[in-house]
């Protein structure tokens, strides 16, 4: 048994569904944290317009009866209120007459999947691409992760994400422990661990958006409790930091990925890479956690540590240099409503797609079509463990 989900839907659509297959029967689901998770995804500093139309819940369709799973699909939804002014140009009918505004898109956006995707799908409106394309599709995403944490929680496991760099602020990316990421207060304007940093941070958002420009940065995602043996060494599509990589690779903008301290290990001497292994109170443990809690492609028992690294958004109010599709006269790119930054929602998103890579690993190691049925196999497995 596997957890998987797919998501449906356009920026301006009517809505976005997802199904979700794997989750065992009986498992409790809270849709209030589901909904303040999509809650999650909507703040931070620098967010767009957007985020003031959309007020994201969830509403199950299928495979929830009385606050548990039936094991069978989940169908989900989340409305798109904004869809209210976007009727005509988004309709799935045909139209007898053109829209007065039908928002055609010609000069597509360096940075984004306008132009590749117009070439590869043959289609002279932009906007085909640039609907399915933005990253109001990770809403949906967010619903799944969600329902994924909700089965993590049955073992233990915490999820948490912090921003430790935005733009050039600051120089070093922050190291923060577990306990300086859950001490970060909600109302934080970008879910930033130290104050001061966080203060900086905001006034480059400030210069960016008088400018008309916009900002990446670096995300970090820290999963706590999380068993030894997911993953595996025997294949290359078992490897779990190679499936982690590709899961947060698909975030929208994310152009890097790093797990625990890949890039400095890359310029270090083995010995001072490698964590020491010891054994204390019955249980193997390592002196340092560079390895960011995966060694051959298993997770070790230690902090799980993964970093994303966010592009600056392709829609720029100040429009970069584009050519017209049709026409092929120079001009500047099109502008959709867009955020200044949206580092902060990203690390929101990389915590869903880090709950989903390990509520797969869960299912596939312990099974069980029931919740109480896979708490068994685990308990027994962590047995296991501590009579290795």
């Amino acid at each position: 048994m596997i957890f998987k989900f797919t998501t449906a839907g356009e920026s301006h659509g009517k809505a976005l569904v997802a199904i979700v297959e794997g989750l065992p029967a009986g498992l409790e689901i809270n849709i209030n944290k589901i909904n303040h998770e999509l809650w999650r995804r909507q703040q931070g500093y620098g967010r767009g317009g957007r985020m003031k139309i959309e007020t994201d819940t969830v509403e199950f369709l299928s495979g929830v009866r009385h606050g548990k799973t039936l094991g069978s699909p989940i169908a989900l939804i989340i409305q798109n209120r904004d869809f209210v002014h976007w009727q005509e140009v988004m309709s799935s009918e045909k139209l007898e007459t053109q829209p007065k505004n039908p928002r055609l898109v010609k000069r597509p956006r360096p940075g984004h999947a306008d132009l590749a995707g117009g070439q590869k799908f043959q289609t002279r409106d932009l906007r085909d691409i640039l609907e399915r394309a933005s990253a109001r599709e990770t809403a949906a995403r967010v619903a799944c992760g969600a329902l994924a944490r909700q089965l993590l929680e049955n073992f233990g496991i915490d999820v948490k994400s912090h921003v430790i760099k935005l733009g050039s602020v600051p120089e070093t990316p922050l190291r923060k422990s577990w306990e300086e990421i859950a001490a970060i207060e909600e109302k934080s304007p970008l879910n930033c661990a130290d104050a001061e940093i966080e203060a900086q941070m905001v006034s480059l958002v400030d210069e960016a958006k008088q400018n008309g420009d916009t900002l990446g940065g670096i995300f970090e995602v820290v999963a706590k409790n999380v068993v030894t043996g997911l993953g595996s060494h025997t294949s290359w599509s078992e490897k779990l930091d190679g499936r982690i990589a590709q899961a947060f690779m698909s975030i929208q903008a994310v152009k890097a990925v790093e797990i625990g301290e890949g890039v400095a290990n890359a310029g270090r001497f083995g010995s001072e890479v490698h964590d020491g292994i010891y054994f204390e109170e019955n249980n193997f443990r390592r002196s340092t956690n560079r390895a960011g809690g995966l060694e051959g492609g298993i997770t070790n028992g230690e902090e799980l540590r993964v970093r994303g690294f966010l592009k600056p958004i392709a829609t720029l109010r100040k429009a970069l240099h584009s050519v017209d599709i049709d026409t092929k006269a120079e001009d500047l790119a099109a502008f959709e409503r867009s955020d200044i930054t949206a580092v902060p929602a990203a690390g929101v998103i990389g915590e869903a797609m880090l709950a989903i890579v390990l509520a797969n690993s869960l299912r596939e190691k312990f099974g069980g079509d029931s919740i109480e049925e896979m708490k068994r196999n685990f308990e027994s497995y962590i047995e296991s463990i501590h009579g290795y």
